[in-house]
């Protein structure tokens, strides 16, 4: 008889709630939110703004604590997983220094680190390859679109390897029809590294573009509403987006909100 496979969470996340103390009140962000993100996955957290997504995000990476629950990162804490570098982070800004070109802002964690010149030096020429840049990179950030800002921001996040990547609306500020298609070059980043991906989004349809699972969360406090599975194929392609099973996940998304 056939043994079912036993999956570990490479993220866990337990009862986790967060308050905000203001001057005059306390707020309420997360209330009592568990997850568990498999290795390699590439999920998103879905939900209007204030709904929490940033802040379960920042927590995931072990730039806040939360106020109540745990969280393991590869059996670690998410404080050791963070001194271990398991993570990148690409937040919603790329926030390059304009004084540096492309190569030496994707090189500067390999400079933090004491990475010796030569393996510097291979490593974002290949992530100069990986991101489409190479013909970019001595050009500098204010030389760029913001569509090439954010590759940039994505190279850098990669260039110590780790393990799982953590975004945070990165394309929210671009037009359409450039944030669909850095959708397709995330995609294709993604499927040649192969790390663990965490996606925050407030766009239905990039959320289930990219994602093999999507967690929804609710306004006010933020509570996990739904896990949603996407079960359409990989390699995505742009013409995914006109199927009728993308347009029956997109409504079935919608409909999780109505009322709420």
């Amino acid at each position: 008889m056939a043994v079912a496979k036993v999956f570990t969470p490479e993220i866990e996340l337990e009862e986790v709630s967060m308050r905000f103390q203001t001057d005059k009140t306390e707020v309420l962000a997360l209330d009592n939110v568990s997850v568990a993100i498999q290795k390699g996955e590439f999920v998103s957290l879905l939900g209007p703004s204030g709904c929490g997504k940033t802040t379960l995000l920042r927590i995931m990476a072990d730039l806040i604590q939360p106020t109540w629950g745990e969280i393991k990162v590869a059996g670690k804490t998410a404080k050791e997983a963070r001194l271990a570098q398991k993570y990148g982070i690409v937040f919603q800004s790329p926030v390059l220094y304009d004084w540096r070109k492309v190569k030496d802002n994707i090189t500067l964690p390999l400079e933090m680190m004491g990475t010796k010149k030569s393996e510097r030096e291979s490593r974002v020429d290949h992530l100069l390859e990986l991101v489409g840049l190479k013909k970019f990179k001595d050009k500098y950030p204010w030389q760029l679109s913001g569509g090439m800002q954010q590759r940039v921001a994505i190279a850098r996040a990669l260039a110590m390897e780790p393990e799982i990547l953590l975004m945070d609306e990165p394309f929210s500020a671009l037009d359409e029809f450039s944030r669909e298609r850095l959708n397709e070059e995330l995609l294709s980043i993604w499927s040649k590294v192969n790390n663990t991906v965490v996606f925050v989004t407030h766009s239905i349809t990039e959320a289930i573009f990219l994602s093999d699972r999507i967690f929804v969360l609710s306004p006010h406090p933020g509570r996990l509403s739904s896990v949603v599975e996407v079960p359409l194929p990989r390699p995505r392609t742009a013409d995914m987006r006109q199927s009728p099973d993308f347009y029956e996940l997109i409504s079935r998304i919608r409909n999780l909100f109505e009322g709420v």
